[in-house]
């Protein structure tokens, strides 16, 4: 199993990032999918999932703000970011579970300057 995530960066106050996380070598569309993130010397913490069956939960810090949303068909689950704060800034994490297992990718940057 091999989760990619791209589309972090750099982005102001009030910005918008799109993240995507790639998955290859399982059966995608069986997966509980989600976004965690880490900031500098803090635990990691969930942002948003999404179930096999489309259904989504989110961290009330991201709420109104954030969606996620997955393609089975692309085997591919994104996080739309918009209304940045500068307390987003943290490595987000793709995650695929699934009964006994989890899966994480290696994490994408985002920083959002004030």
């Amino acid at each position: 199993v091999q989760l990619v995530e791209s589309g972090g960066g750099l982005v102001q106050t009030g910005g918008s990032l799109r993240l995507s996380c790639a998955a290859s070598g399982m059966i995608f569309s069986s997966h509980h999918m989600g976004w965690y993130r880490q900031a500098p010397e803090k635990g990691r913490e969930l942002v948003a999932t999404i179930t096999s069956g489309g259904s989504t939960n989110y961290a009330d810090f991201v709420k109104g703000r954030f969606t996620i949303s997955r393609d089975n068909a692309k085997s591919t689950v994104y996080l739309q970011m918009n209304s940045l704060k500068p307390e987003d800034t943290a490595t987000y994490y793709c995650n695929a579970n699934y009964g006994l297992y989890s899966y994480w990718g290696q994490g994408t940057r985002v920083t959002v300057s004030s």
